[in-house]
């Protein structure tokens, strides 16, 4: 278990602060983008087995256990940096079913290198930050992108991170089920530096 308590960090996006109007989505039965639009505000699960989501080439019809948490509002939402860092990577990942473009910013918490993937941006994020940047904590970094560039999902941030640095701006946000002890090793529970989303 990652423990980042000593620390304080800025919310990701502007959901509301009573985290119970959020709704919680159960993906373990399915992808219902219509639903989805319907709900406003949503959070979609750490550590979930997911059915008939990932359906494109992409995953192989064998990845479908989540190791990030999503953040269901609309295109346009702002999307921010929580906590002082660099920009390690950006870049678009323009696949079906991808994150389409992605920043991975680098922190340093308790003496060790922390990375954080924002994924399913608009395509003018990639032009709101460069590689290399420090960005404070706070600073808004990028805006949710519509289905015609995050790889054909209804709105949302996938927000992930991980311990190891991921070479690039892209981390496998779903793992097959055989590899999902090392992954949730690897990518720890989001909530340890967003708070009790659910």
């Amino acid at each position: 278990m990652h423990d980042f308590s000593d620390y304080q960090f800025a919310k990701v996006m502007d959901y509301p602060d009573d985290t119970d109007e959020l709704y919680l989505f159960d993906f373990s039965k399915g992808y219902d983008a219509d639903f989805i639009r319907q709900q406003g505000w949503g959070i979609g699960q750490y550590n979930e087995k997911r059915s008939n989501m990932y359906e494109t080439s992409l995953f192989n019809s064998e990845r479908n256990v989540h190791v990030g948490i999503d953040i269901w509002a609309g295109a346009g939402e702002a999307v921010y940096n929580i906590y002082e860092g660099t920009v390690a990577y950006k870049q678009n990942n323009d696949n079906a079913g991808d994150y389409g473009p992605t920043i991975v910013m680098k922190y340093e918490l308790n003496g060790d290198d922390l990375y954080a993937l924002y994924g399913h941006l608009s395509e003018e994020s990639l032009q709101m930050v460069k590689a290399g940047e420090q960005i404070p904590q706070g600073q808004k970094i990028a805006t949710l992108g519509g289905p015609a560039v995050n790889g054909g999902w209804v709105p949302h941030l996938h927000f992930q991170l991980s311990v190891e640095d991921p070479g690039e701006a892209d981390m496998p946000g779903v793992v097959s089920p055989d590899k999902r002890d090392k992954a949730l090793d690897l990518y720890p529970d989001p909530r340890s530096v967003l708070g009790k989303l659910y």
